[in-house]
């Protein structure tokens, strides 16, 4: 484990933003991406830290744990659906199939928790019962496995837009997406879960939640895009304390990025005004976290690349051949 005073050392070299000499440079709450020839696009994931819809954040080595652990779960998930992953040219950089990414973020709900206004639970906890289109009974309890996986869609925000919920019928009803195309998504984002899970477990963790992304490759296959169970996608907790704490009516060990909801939450903030400012000591915190969970999942050792992250970037990139030489 990468010590505290380390990473708060790190703090201000941890990875902002990108501005690579490339065409279509695009910049979302945690990735920039650019044009690359070939019908591919390069991906860049920085180390922004994005809750409540916003950036609130930057955190070391986040950028190349969620790189580094997507492609891995791509490789577990691949023959469940296909991705658009081509190759990894750098620890934080992603080549891909340029998709047409759909209008939806698809969400895959296995309990009732969360914080956040989309969150069941704090919708269940509001008093209402009819959720995303689904009717919940009295009496649940937060953090209460659900009989089955559900879906909840919502719309991608975009322009500092929150996230809308949908109902799984809307998304067809609004024309978001075809009757045929999102069963096929529908089938996909709970045939990953199911895998999800049991990798999860096999780790000492529950998959709890999720969000998948997916889109339509050029030659019209259905794509996994973006990103797949990382910490900042998924909420996990730790299997071997959870029935005794849920018993108990206490918290599960989480180990995702809900801790971060809920220290902002804690100081009345959810998404909406100017976020309160946190320690540093929270965002060191976070890193070891992101760090931990990558280790448990893959089985493996996180070998940290060297910062400032830009120069090794571009000479990865360049070495690559994504970028020309300098002269």
């Amino acid at each position: 484990m990468i010590a505290q005073e380390d990473l708060l050392r790190l703090l201000p070299l941890a990875l902002d933003a990108t501005d690579l000499p490339l065409p279509g440079r695009v910049s979302g709450k945690v990735r920039d991406g650019y044009d690359l020839p070939e019908g591919k696009r390069l991906f860049i994931t920085t180390d922004r830290l994005s809750a409540f819809d916003r950036v609130l954040g930057r955190v070391p080595y986040k950028g190349q744990v969620l790189n580094q652990l997507s492609a891995w779960w791509f490789e577990q998930t691949s023959s469940v659906v296909a991705n658009h992953l081509v190759s990894l040219p750098d620890p934080n950089a992603a080549v891909v199939v340029a998709a047409q990414p759909f209008p939806v973020e698809v969400i895959v709900r296995g309990y009732i928790t969360g914080v956040t206004s989309t969150a069941l639970w704090y919708r269940y906890s509001l008093g209402e019962r009819e959720i995303y289109g689904y009717r919940f009974p009295e009496g649940l309890r937060k953090n209460e496995a659900l009989p089955e996986p559900i879906i909840t869609p919502t719309t991608k925000g975009v322009g500092g837009a929150h996230d809308e919920r949908l109902t799984c019928a809307e998304v067809v009803e609004k024309g978001y997406l075809d009757a045929a195309t999102w069963d096929e998504v529908q089938a996909a984002a709970l045939a990953i879960f199911k895998r999800g899970q049991e990798v999860a477990r096999r780790a000492g963790l529950i998959l709890v939640d999720t969000k998948y992304e997916f889109g339509r490759a050029p030659d019209g296959r259905l794509l996994l895009i973006d990103e797949v169970h990382t910490p900042d996608s998924s909420r996990f907790w730790k299997a071997e304390s959870y029935a005794a704490r849920f018993a108990a009516g206490e918290e599960p060990e989480n180990f995702d990025k809900e801790f971060i909801r809920i220290a902002y939450a804690e100081q009345g903030y959810r998404g909406d005004g100017e976020p309160p400012v946190m320690p540093d000591a929270l965002w060191a915190a976070v890193s070891q976290r992101y760090i931990a969970i990558y280790e448990m999942l893959t089985g493996q050792s996180f070998v940290p690349g060297a910062y400032p992250i830009g120069p090794r970037l571009e000479a990865n990139l360049r070495a690559a051949g994504y970028l020309e030489e300098k002269k």
